[in-house]
């Protein structure tokens, strides 16, 4: 007996110290496939059919789309995510990647419809991965550009290691990032790099940044396009507010230039003083932190609305009109001598993604 329980004991012992060897030969191999892209990063331009430079007084159109890497069909809510409804019950999202393949690819044929379909000189897209397990290897950068016209950026924001988390549904290896599409040639592009979460968080977060285009104009002065996607799961907001520091900065030297500025993205902080304005079931988040006009450098505005719908949908539980909190996290920010002549939140009904596009029409004083 006292043979056997030994034996029993040194099997047991020998199974946790494999186990914590495994742990900690994943933990490294997470650190070390963990590198940030180089700040200030020259991007390739995929060029298209495009006019040469565009004019003041002209009216464009300008669309942003946050795809969420095919993933989120009304029934999908995501692993990250958690919420309160209005008794007080908790709730957290369930899955990691895609239902299936079949669902991310129907979701990205119904994004990249969506945007072809409201014809615009510009997009700014978001989340739209190149391959990625989450995604089903679904190159959904490519996709895009069978589809859109004009020139065309790829800044990569997620490079991830394999993640073995949750354990029922991993996220996996994933490569993903911000796409731009210009009717008008891109002279050149640049990928600038945002503050980041130094901590054990930053092997999960995307490595954020913005990239920013040159667009020349005639008469000499140039069209600044900013495609931006920041922070989202950052409690206390320290990171976001890094993050709109930089982008502040950056938007000020242009602006001191003489040039036109507009910055577009998924903001994730609240844009149009939109808390409350939905049919909802839910408390309003904590994540949710409003941006305000004198949050702003000097000379801008944001360009952003709450009619008709929001443009992000809670998504620790699967999308129900009139259930979900929404928001106001997607839309732009203009320079004043951008004149903006409407912003619209295109309904989708949150068929595609957790984010409906926002499309706006301006033009150059």
């Amino acid at each position: 007996m006292k043979k056997a329980l030994k034996i029993t004991g040194i099997t047991v012992l020998a199974l946790i110290i494999a186990l914590i060897a495994a742990a900690l030969c994943y933990v490294l191999y997470v650190a070390v496939e963990y590198d940030r892209i180089e700040d200030n990063l020259q991007l390739e331009i995929t060029p298209g059919n495009v006019a040469q430079s565009a004019a003041v007084g002209e009216e464009y159109s300008i669309v942003t789309y946050n795809i969420g890497f095919g993933a989120y069909s009304p029934e999908y809510s995501f692993f990250m995510d958690s919420g309160v409804m209005e008794d007080g019950t908790q709730v957290t999202g369930v899955y990691a990647k895609g239902l299936s393949k079949e669902d991310v690819q129907k979701n990205t044929d119904g994004a990249v419809n969506t945007l072809k379909d409201l014809n615009a000189d510009f997009y700014f897209i978001q989340e739209a991965d190149t391959d990625g397990d989450r995604s089903y290897h679904i190159d959904q950068v490519a996709a895009l550009r069978a589809a859109l016209d004009g020139d065309s950026t790829y800044a990569e924001n997620f490079h991830s290691a394999y993640l073995l988390y949750p354990f029922n549904d991993p996220h996996g290896k994933n490569n993903a990032g911000i796409v731009t599409f210009s009717k008008i040639k891109i002279n050149s592009a640049v990928r600038r790099q945002y503050p980041v979460d130094d901590g054990f968080a930053k092997f999960f977060d995307l490595d954020r940044c913005f990239s920013l285009h040159r667009v020349g104009v005639a008469g000499g002065k140039e069209l600044v396009l900013i495609n931006s996607h920041m922070s989202a799961y950052d409690e206390g907001g320290t990171i976001r507010a890094l993050q709109l520091e930089m982008l502040n900065s950056v938007m000020a030297e242009e602006y001191a230039k003489g040039n036109y500025v507009i910055v577009g993205g998924d903001f994730n902080h609240e844009l149009a003083g939109s808390f409350g304005t939905f049919p909802s079931k839910q408390k309003q988040p904590t994540w949710a932190y409003e941006l305000k006009n004198e949050d702003l450098a000097e000379g801008f505005t944001i360009a952003a609305s709450k009619e008709g719908t929001g443009t992000c949908r809670a998504a620790e539980i699967p999308y129900e009109e009139g259930v979900n909190y929404l928001t106001v996290l997607d839309g732009f920010i203009v320079s004043d001598n951008v004149q903006v002549k409407a912003v619209q939140n295109v309904d989708t009904g949150f068929a595609y993604s957790d984010h409906n596009p926002v499309k706006m029409t301006f033009l150059l004083k």
